[in-house]
């Protein structure tokens, strides 16, 4: 039999439509239609929607047809108190699509279709954007739905009423892990930093497993080596004198030895938050390199040795590595063993960077004020 989606059908025959469908199916599900009305008609229909997900007797298409035709009743019933727990039902039973068979993409589009067809003001639409991050994450097309924190912020922001800040932080966190597990790192940093901009000094110690997650994440990230700003977030801060904050604090402002001492007194914590030694050492060196490179641009090669603790033949290989971060920029002499620095990345920037940065500025308008003045002279 048919079942009708997006078509001009009465929506009467088409629940009618559904609950036989569904029905012939197998689902324990009358075509009857309920007496209390349409929304319970629709409760019951959405209650066995899934009932087809692992029936070998039903085609991919077809299951994607009927729950298309759903979404075609949930676009012109009228909104009511109901409406959202229909719709979060829904969502519920789609979260549960990429576990049957190949049905993953098939969910995310007709979220995607139902989340464009209502209003951009209706406050419920939050359920199904967060669906939509929860099947794109599984099925590894989350790029296909998040493209950047502002746009997130620009879908909710219309909603009316919105979403709570809690339904916010947990849409957040779910993001995280999300782009984490699609490895999205740099997507997933931003948005663990927004997560940790919800949480004010009042309530800053509620957020210490997501402060935790941050940090870790950042420390784990391959790509990510600047990290003083998490030290100013008001969930870290409440994290002084903790292990992992005297942790970030090695790598935002300390060297190499710093880290591993640290590692010696405390090996088993390292292992407990799931950091690799091994990635830390690197991720030190370079950290180390670029402070280096800030008090001093020319280095030899011995001097690196030293500092860096790296044994004679991979110094070069090192320095190679170094530069593809795009963090310094140097030209190396092979012939004399030396390293020359250019620019380097800050690894931090507080008071004193912007007083260098003050007086480098006035120097040049002072260089310009002096270009100017021998142009009319």
């Amino acid at each position: 039999m048919s079942v009708y989606t997006f078509m001009e059908v009465d929506i009467n025959t088409q629940v009618e439509e559904l609950r036989m469908h569904f029905n012939e199916k197998g689902a324990e599900i009358s075509v009857e239609r309920s007496i209390k009305g349409l929304e319970d008609d629709l409760h019951k229909i959405i209650g066995v929607c899934d009932a087809t997900f692992n029936s070998p007797d039903v085609q991919e298409h077809e299951v994607e047809s009927s729950l298309n035709s759903i979404v075609s009743v949930l676009m012109v019933m009228p909104v009511s108190e109901k409406t959202e727990s229909l719709i979060v039902a829904f969502c519920e039973k789609l979260s549960r699509a990429p576990q049957s068979r190949n049905l993953g993409p098939a969910a995310l589009r007709v979220l995607n279709v139902l989340f464009h067809a209502l209003p951009e003001t209706l406050g419920m639409r939050y359920h199904i954007y967060y669906t939509m991050i929860q099947v794109s994450g599984q099925i590894g097309d989350v790029r296909s739905v998040f493209e950047s924190v502002e746009d997130v912020k620009d879908t909710l922001k219309t909603a009316q009423p919105p979403p709570s800040t809690e339904q916010v932080q947990q849409l957040l966190r779910l993001l995280h892990q999300t782009l984490l597990s699609n490895n999205m790192g740099e997507a997933a940093s931003k948005v663990m930093l927004e997560l940790l901009a919800t949480y004010t000094t009042e309530n800053a110690s509620q957020a210490r497993d997501d402060a935790h997650r941050c940090i870790i994440a950042s420390l784990a990230d391959p790509n990510t080596y600047i990290m003083d700003h998490l030290l100013s977030l008001k969930p870290v801060r409440f994290l002084e004198g903790e292990l992992i904050h005297d942790l970030l604090t090695i790598f935002v402002g300390e060297k190499l030895p710093g880290y591993l001492d640290f590692y010696t007194n405390h090996k088993e914590f390292i292992s407990s938050i799931g950091l690799d030694h091994e990635s830390n050492i690197r991720k030190m060196r370079l950290l180390t390199f670029l402070q280096l490179a800030e008090e001093n641009p020319e280095m030899s090669f011995s001097h690196l040795q030293l500092q860096l603790q790296l044994q004679p033949q991979q110094v070069e290989p090192f320095i190679i590595e170094a530069l593809k971060t795009d963090l310094v920029v140097a030209v190396m002499d092979q012939r004399f063993k030396r390293v020359s620095v250019t620019t380097v990345a800050q690894r931090t920037f507080g008071r004193a960077q912007w007083e260098t940065l003050k007086e480098t500025l006035t120097q040049w308008k002072n260089n310009l004020s002096l270009v100017k003045d021998s142009m009319h002279a």
